[in-house]
């Protein structure tokens, strides 16, 4: 599966247009996106997308130098399991 980026988004289409996954984290101060939505597919659940998404986010905040809020339930969990990240962290 190809990702397609935008700066605050990463998604994630079927060739008809579809919407197959997407993670959105705009920002929210400067210097600090927000991990506030992550959706995948039903045609798509259960391979791995959403923690690849997630990867695919945190490379990119980390690339810009950016800080992180997680109000999305599945970014909070993923981030806990990967305390090597906790470094992106607002404070």
């Amino acid at each position: 599966m190809e990702f397609m980026y935008e700066e605050h988004r990463i998604y994630a289409e079927a060739e008809d247009g579809e919407l197959l996954a997407e993670i959105d984290f705009p920002e929210v101060a400067p210097g600090v996106v927000d991990l506030n939505h992550t959706f995948v597919s039903d045609k798509l659940r259960g391979q791995g997308v959403a923690g690849k998404l997630m990867a695919a986010a945190v490379e990119k905040i980390e690339e810009n130098g950016w800080k992180t809020r997680t109000s999305c339930s599945y970014a909070k969990g993923w981030m806990e399991k990967h305390p090597e990240k906790a470094a992106l962290a607002e404070a």
